[in-house]
């Protein structure tokens, strides 16, 4: 016992030493980052030049990935959004869900509307919204703060569809990678509801918090007030949306595209496979090699790493889950790319971002060691589908139905958001007659 009273002592005082020194310590080390960086650049350069079949192969895996799946499955709800924001439809239901998100996760209602669009759509809507709202200064930079922290999730096409039936062959563990992964979200979402408690989210969202008038009635006088502030006709709305959404899959494709050619140059110069020794030799629990080369692949992109977790036959069923869980949870780099771009453009911390995945990511793998051994041991047959069952034939089908499947889950999630603000205004509502 006094031996781990002495290692908390000692990691204390270690913690605050750093947070005392770390900015005379990042000026100091500021030309290395710069040299680094620059070693590194020229590194991958290299490679280009040494392994030109691999790197383009890879690239051009990456641009199909973005024109097959990635494209048709977000660009839907990037407009989407971007024109309920414009009419203020997002200000109508944030009046009417403020009294539930605020309580829950210290944000204003507004938060619903981009936590289930995230839910729904993946990678990186959430982000994106989050992002919009507050370049339009919709929400303070505290309440981005706590919304970016549980609104940057993954779909459950990709969950379900992608890993559990695509890689896996076992549709049985999709309910529980999904439900172990919002579960995680919701779960660093209240952590961050005390980030920055001691300052007003806004003024508008404190009246909106605390009046007990018609709810209904303001959400409409709010609706009208935003539209009356845009100011800009219905073609013009479409226009600009149209225009963000495709600068940002622009900017979605290039990551995908440079991630996949970074990975594969630490494939083929072996750099991965030394880590993957590296990290036996120092972990004295004997792993699985392919188990190991899935994490570290799967810190800079989720999809290669999941798919590789999932080849990890020598790994137990348990640890091959809760690896998969914590690289969903944690994104990897080249979703992180392209959250901090969306996200650069406004006042809110990238670090804290990162903070709020590296919890996400913990808590995720956490709940699917739980619920595993709780619920779905028994549950978690490996029955393998005898087809090589693939997600893009079989659950969206090819680009246009992947388009109109989009299309149609955001109508519908958008209605029920919709009538479940209805619902809450109208309880509210009544709330406040019979306190009269």
């Amino acid at each position: 016992m006094s031996s781990y009273l002495i290692l908390f002592l000692t990691a204390g005082i270690v913690f605050f030493s750093i947070h005392k020194i770390h900015k005379k310590i990042l000026k100091k080390f500021e030309n290395v980052r710069t040299y680094l960086l620059i070693m590194i650049t020229v590194f991958l350069v290299a490679c280009l030049i040494v392994f030109p079949n691999n790197t383009i192969d890879a690239a051009l895996n990456g641009l199909i990935t973005w024109s097959n799946v990635v494209l048709p499955s977000l660009l839907p709800f990037l407009i989407g959004a971007e024109i309920l924001i414009g009419l203020g439809v997002v200000d109508f239901i944030g009046v009417l869900l403020s009294p539930v998100m605020y309580p829950l996760f210290g944000t204003s209602g507004e938060g619903s509307f981009v936590f289930a669009m995230s839910v729904t759509s993946g990678y990186p809507v959430g982000a994106s919204l989050v992002s919009r709202l507050r370049q339009q200064n919709l929400i303070s930079r505290v309440e981005a703060q706590r919304l970016i922290s549980f609104c940057s999730t993954s779909g459950p096409l990709f969950i379900i569809g992608a890993v559990s039936v695509g890689m896996f062959k076992n549709p049985s563990i999709g309910a529980l990678l999904a439900s172990s992964h919002y579960l995680g979200a919701i779960t660093v979402g209240l952590l961050f509801k005390n980030y920055g408690r001691t300052k007003a989210i806004s003024s508008t969202n404190n009246k909106q918090i605390n009046s007990n008038n018609n709810y209904i009635k303001k959400a409409l006088s709010e609706l009208i007030n935003t539209r009356k502030k845009d100011g800009r006709s219905i073609s013009k709305l479409m226009g600009d949306s149209i225009k963000s959404a495709l600068e940002a899959m622009v900017m979605v494709g290039g990551f995908i595209m440079i991630y996949s050619v970074i990975i594969e140059i630490l494939k083929i110069t072996g750099i991965i496979k030394f880590f993957t020794y590296f990290l036996n030799i120092l972990i004295p629990v004997n792993l699985d090699a392919k188990l190991i080369e899935g994490l570290i692949s799967g810190l800079l992109e989720m999809t290669n790493g999941c798919k590789l977790l999932s080849e990890a036959s020598n790994a137990s069923i348990i640890s091959q889950l809760c690896s998969v869980s914590f690289l969903i949870g944690w994104s990897g780099l080249s979703i992180h790319s392209q959250a901090i771009s969306m996200l650069s453009n406004t006042d809110i911390n990238p670090k804290l971002y990162i903070l709020s995945k590296s919890l996400h990511a913990i808590f995720s793998s956490v709940y699917c060691f739980v619920l595993y051994k709780i619920f779905f041991k028994n549950k978690v047959v490996m029955s393998f589908l005898s087809e090589n069952y693939n997600i893009s034939e079989n659950i969206v089908g090819n680009w246009f139905n992947s388009l109109k499947f989009s299309i149609s889950l955001e109508f519908v999630i958008l209605m029920t958001i919709i009538a479940i603000s209805l619902f809450v205004g109208a309880l509210y509502n009544l709330k406040s007659i019979i306190s009269r």
